[in-house]
């Protein structure tokens, strides 16, 4: 009798043990959102170490490691260090310069656009065999420097699409820094403001993809590519020449719609499409189309 209470009372023990709720994990969306926040903060800050003159190049392989775990302190402590030696051999201010150092990262950081889809990403270049850029200049293993100039190569192209550009115009404005314009609607005005070694990378891309010579910087040269857009193909015409402090490179880019373009949805006035309209029907003799660069000479043939 006492081994059946026994019994008894041990399977109730166990029903009731079973029976009680398991304790659920919360689920917090702010620590998830500031644990991606802190991987992509720490993924820069890799970047920012790497490039950093403070850390010696047989150190760069620990100092990346530790900055992927640490992140933000070896920067603070490194940003530091450099304010200080510079403050040290400058007439400016500690603060004076801690503000631009800080205005520089908050740029730099501002322009990776780690949160949005860039447009770079939806563009690609190829030479006219069919070889993409990465194939040609990349040569299959590349360095974060080298895939740093191939997006910024892509990202300048796919600009000059989004802005509707006729011209993009690369010239050495001095021997620190290349300046990058685009002619859109016949006017150039400055897009961009790149350093000499970085803007030198990008004008060799440009030129290994467009089948020209990149040894050669002195003599003039002309090619070719080709840019993959969602919204189809674009074809380039480059022409380089070597200049004071460099190289420049102009890039033409061959309307992508010119083929839907008519007489009425290029502007004219009635009386200019009726003078056109009358010149083409007659059976013999010619229509001439002069006008500077960007105004509109090859988009009024293909209407």
């Amino acid at each position: 009798m006492q081994i059946l209470l026994s019994l008894n009372y041990s399977t109730t023990a166990l029903l009731l043990n079973t029976a009680e709720p398991t304790a659920s994990i919360p689920f917090n969306p702010a620590k998830l959102i500031l644990l991606i926040a802190w991987v992509y903060i720490c993924l820069y800050f890799v970047q920012r170490t790497q490039y950093s003159p403070l850390v010696p190049l047989k150190y760069k392989a620990i100092a990346n490691l530790a900055t992927l775990f640490v992140g933000p302190i070896l920067l603070f402590v490194l940003l530091v260090i450099d304010i200080i030696r510079i403050a040290s051999n400058s007439t400016r201010s500690f603060a004076e310069i801690a503000k631009e150092h800080i205005t520089d990262i908050i740029s730099s950081i501002t322009a990776m656009d780690i949160f949005t889809f860039r447009e770079s990403k939806k563009i690609k270049l190829f030479d006219s065999s069919g070889r993409s850029i990465t194939e040609i200049y990349g040569h299959g293993a590349r360095s974060r420097k080298d895939r740093h100039v191939l997006d910024l190569t892509e990202q300048i192209i796919a600009d000059a699409l989004t802005e509707r550009a006729s011209d993009i115009l690369i010239d050495p404005k001095s021997e620190l820094n290349y300046t990058v314009r685009f002619r859109v609607d016949g006017v150039l005005r400055i897009v961009k403001h790149i350093d000499f070694d970085t803007c030198q990378a990008v004008i060799n891309s440009i030129k290994a993809v467009s089948s020209m010579d990149i040894s050669d910087k002195r003599r003039p040269q002309d090619g070719a590519f080709l840019a993959k857009t969602p919204n189809g193909s674009v074809s380039f015409r480059v022409a380089s020449a070597g200049v004071l402090n460099g190289e420049k490179l102009s890039i033409r880019v061959l309307n992508q719609d010119a083929s839907g373009f008519t007489l009425t949805s290029i502007d004219l006035t009635d009386k200019q499409r009726a003078i056109l309209q009358h010149a083409i029907a007659k059976p013999t003799g010619m229509i001439l189309l002069c006008g500077p660069t960007g105004s509109g000479k090859t988009t009024t043939l293909y209407a």
